[in-house]
């Protein structure tokens, strides 16, 4: 399966909106760097935000928001909140 920044920023995306959980996160990140190709002309981003996703269950490492918006930037996305009644 072919990665690309669209799939990354998905999955941050998912992650972000609760709808995956960190652990599903890292198995993913995980799983893609062993398996997964990159698209070619964004591999360098894209394997640095997989990396870095892959140790983020790691106490010392974790995942801020901060981090997730940088990694998105760094894929050509930007975060956004929306906030709605309940």
């Amino acid at each position: 399966m072919e990665i690309t920044q669209q799939t990354v920023a998905e999955k941050i995306a998912a992650y972000l909106r609760h709808d995956i959980s960190l652990v599903e996160l890292v198995d993913w990140a995980e799983e893609a760097m062993r398996e997964g190709e990159f698209a070619d002309r964004e591999m360098d981003a894209i394997r640095d935000v997989i990396a870095r996703i892959g140790v983020a269950d790691v106490r010392a490492f974790g995942l801020a928001w901060e981090d997730c918006e940088e990694m998105l930037r760094r894929l050509g996305y930007k975060a956004r909140i929306s906030v709605m009644t309940t």
